[in-house]
């Protein structure tokens, strides 16, 4: 009896050993969506997507992610209804709805829908490939129903996407720039590009009712006579210019162009050798700087993917707005002018992006930014942006995110590549889109922080 009964211990004892342990819980970190949204950054520089393109194709991916996030967080509420034309998005199979892993779900719909928003996917799947292997190694299940609900929600958010009126515009005409007016915008050197997205003003806006709810007041009047505003404006651009130039690389407004410049595509010249020298766009530089703030502050996941899409919702209606004043005044660039009028061999401190003048895009960009993100961290949240370093600039310091948006934007007149009233104007316009975006989305319940 003794033996059998310790032979029926052994076998208990043998099978429980072999029974299959417990599949170890997929773990989603802050830092996983930081790599995604640095991943897309990484694409859209390589592709050379304008920075009205680049503002659209952050937007829809952070949206995605909050989505599914915040309908776990009690803290939190969705954008369904809050955004335009965007409705609730779909829950987990009620079956499966135990082994959804919602943080592991928000990065799979942010990889998505990323994928789809830019030319070269195969830069994204590998980042996203190797997550895969990882959570399937680790937890089966969970790996397949939470990646299942993350791609639900992405053809939920796809489909809202597609109907922006982005791909109307792909075949729209160009702007067309013959005219004997002087005071329209004409393609500037060296490339001489047609200007870009003249359409712009037609992308369904995400929170402002319209592209025009923001129409600044108009640039000053253009004349060319000496005692006029507009040409007391244009010799400032000129005078500026040539002080900062003489004092080379010890101008601290050369050091400030330069770290703010953000243009996508600088064309370089070389004997009969063009070629191209590829940054971040504008909108880029300030989602950088969201990554920024919310490392400082330790942001859990939630917290994170708040920042980008306050954020980055702020950016696309800002670009939505800028580009339908810069279209409708269609005001000539200060290289022409200077040019034709004072030097014709003058040259910007930074190279002349190919749309007309008014308003500074960063600016207005700028603007709205800053206060989506005062709205978060506070009016002193004081920062050092090391945004830039990968393009071989130094770190610039902060005190607040309104100062750095002030430096962005009159870092557009020291540049050479705006005039006077399209910063100041500008910044005011993108400011108030930023204050009217944190009035109007009731995204976190309870914000002590919100500040307009």
């Amino acid at each position: 009896m003794i033996s059998r009964y310790f032979g029926v211990l052994l076998l208990i004892l043998f099978f429980t050993a072999c029974e299959e342990k417990p599949a170890e819980p997929i773990v989603i970190t802050a830092e996983n969506f930081h790599t995604s949204v640095n991943n897309v950054t990484e694409v859209m520089i390589h592709d050379i997507f304008s920075p009205p393109q680049a503002s659209r194709i952050y937007a829809y991916p952070n949206v995605a992610a909050y989505e599914i996030l915040s309908s776990k967080a009690s803290d939190y509420n969705s954008l369904a209804t809050q955004l335009a034309g965007f409705t609730a998005i779909p829950e987990p199979n009620p079956d499966s709805t135990k082994y959804v892993n919602y943080e592991l779900a928000a990065l799979v719909a942010h990889m998505d829908l990323s994928r789809r928003l830019v030319f070269s996917e195969d830069m994204i799947t590998p980042y996203r490939d190797s997550l895969y292997q990882l959570w399937n190694t680790k937890n089966p299940k969970e790996y397949t129903t939470s990646k299942t609900y993350g791609l639900a929600v992405a053809e939920h958010v796809a489909a809202w996407m597609d109907k922006d009126m982005y791909k109307e515009t792909r075949t729209m005409p160009k702007f067309s720039v013959i005219t004997d007016d002087p005071s329209r915008w004409q393609p500037t050197p060296p490339a001489y590009a047609d200007g870009i997205e003249p359409h712009w003003n037609k992308i369904r806006p995400f929170v402002i009712d319209s592209a025009a709810q923001f129409k600044p007041v108009p640039p000053p009047a253009f004349s060319m006579d000496e005692s006029s505003d507009f040409y007391k404006e244009l010799k400032e651009v000129y005078d500026i210019s040539e002080r900062i130039t003489k004092q080379g690389d010890d101008a601290e407004e050369i050091a400030i162009a330069q770290f703010w410049d953000c243009n996508p595509y600088v064309s370089v010249t070389r004997g009969h050798l063009m070629f191209a020298t590829k940054k971040i766009t504008p909108g880029a530089h300030w989602i950088g700087i969201a990554k920024i703030a919310s490392r400082n502050a330790g942001h859990d996941i939630m917290q994170t993917m708040y920042t980008y899409t306050k954020t980055s919702i702020a950016i696309a209606d800002a670009f939505i707005s800028c580009w339908d004043e810069k279209y409708r005044s269609n005001l000539v660039r200060p290289e022409t002018l200077i040019n034709e009028h004072f030097n014709d061999s003058w040259q910007p401190i930074l190279q002349t992006p190919p749309f007309p003048e008014y308003v500074s895009g960063h600016s207005v960009v700028s603007g709205a930014a800053s206060e989506a993100l005062t709205s978060i961290f506070g009016d002193g949240f004081s920062f050092i942006d090391d945004t830039e370093l990968p393009y071989g600039l130094p770190v610039r310091s902060f005190s607040s995110f309104r100062a750095a948006a002030s430096e962005a934007a009159v870092s557009r007149l020291y540049g050479g590549i705006h005039y006077r009233a399209a910063v100041d104007n500008g910044l005011v316009q993108g400011k108030n889109i930023g204050r009217f975006i944190n009035a109007s989305l009731k995204m976190k319940i309870n914000n002590a922080q919100a500040s307009n």
